[in-house]
């Protein structure tokens, strides 16, 4: 009788294969479906930046002319339109997009808040405010000047909102009313600045704001591609202390993780490259705030902070290729079109966490 109970009941060393077993099939199919994912992104982004350099604009190219001009190898009306236009445009959409989805994800992971992005707690409003300072009263200094004001402005709130928000902790609610009403302060600032500012320098800085792709050029591109590259490095050296930051502070602290060094570190690379974006392409709303979700459906909240800067770079051009292209509404700045798409998420985002709160 003990002998057939015993022998009824699976030994613990098959139950521990089997479970094992069922972990690495988990494993796989998220790999395999993090590696699909990753593919389809990365046909969109091919396929959204060939239809920018392809549609975008008035004039027309030849189709033999479009692919060396790409690459600076035509002169006059080709070079002109493709390389010199063109081309900069689609790649500052992407990699914006790149940044504002990066600093979205990061601000969401570390704060653990999905409310808590740059351009919700004031962050793209700092850089605004500094870049908007150059833009209107030294357009000289424009393509050195407007980044480093853009990332100074950033920073200056990064540490006021972080702050103003910590009692005995970092209270996310806090810290997004915070950081609403610091951007309330940032805008004050802004129109007291066009108050007193010229009409050309106004006209130039208000189009910037609402957030456009139309004025960039290679040095643009060449600041998003090296900022873009430095936040990639440092959220890669992240990545691990955010991942147990997500157990609590307690437990993280006691694996060995500097809290708080983690914590600073992390604020002030999204505000980087929120600020980096912003200084070239403009304070484009609510990428940064809808890339991490995204990406958090497509592949699980873990791959969030890597499939993030992507998802963002095809929010970006997309708005961008239906900013110049669509009939009926174009050419408008593709801020507008990212306002229109990200509003209605952001109440509905409040909406939901109000019931979740309230049962």
């Amino acid at each position: 009788m003990s002998a057939l109970a015993v022998g009824s009941r699976p030994a613990p060393a098959a139950t521990k294969e089997h479970t094992l077993a069922r972990l690495r099939a988990t494993r796989r199919a998220r790999r395999r479906r993090t590696a699909l994912v990753t593919v389809v992104l990365a046909v969109l982004l091919l396929g959204l930046t060939s239809a920018s350099v392809l549609l975008g604009g008035v004039g027309k190219v030849e189709p033999a002319d479009v692919l060396p001009a790409a690459f600076g190898l035509r002169t006059g009306l080709a070079d002109y339109m493709i390389f010199q236009l063109r081309m900069p445009r689609a790649l500052a959409a992407l990699l914006a997009g790149a940044l504002f989805g990066l600093a979205g994800a990061l601000y969401q992971r570390l704060i653990r808040n999905p409310l808590a992005t740059p351009d919700i707690v004031g962050i793209s409003a700092g850089a605004g405010a500094g870049a908007t300072t150059v833009l209107l009263y030294a357009p000289a200094s424009v393509a050195l000047g407007t980044p480093l004001a853009a990332v100074a402005g950033a920073f200056v709130l990064a540490a006021a909102v972080y702050a103003l928000s910590r009692r005995r902790g970092v209270d996310t609610y806090r810290l997004v009313l915070v950081g609403i009403g610091l951007s309330a302060v940032c805008t004050a600032y802004t129109n007291y600045l066009f108050t007193v500012a010229d009409q050309h320098s106004i006209a130039v800085a208000m189009r910037w704001l609402v957030g456009s792709t139309s004025g960039a050029d290679w040095d643009g591109v060449t600041t998003l591609a090296l900022g873009l590259g430095g936040c990639l490095l440092a959220t890669a050296l992240l990545h691990r202390p955010l991942g147990s930051m997500s157990l609590g502070d307690q437990l993280a602290t006691g694996l060995g993780t500097r809290v708080g060094l983690v914590r600073v570190a992390a604020l002030l690379v999204g505000a980087a490259a929120a600020a980096l974006a912003t200084s070239v392409v403009g304070p484009i709303g609510f990428v940064s705030l809808i890339s991490g979700p995204v990406a958090a459906r497509l592949a699980g909240a873990d791959r969030a902070l890597v499939l993030a800067p992507p998802v963002g770079a095809v929010l970006v051009i997309g708005a961008d290729v239906l900013a110049q292209n669509a009939p009926l509404i174009s050419p408008v700045p593709t801020g507008v079109l990212t306002a229109l798409l990200g509003a209605p998420y952001f109440v509905w985002l409040i909406l939901r966490r109000r019931k979740k709160a309230s049962s």
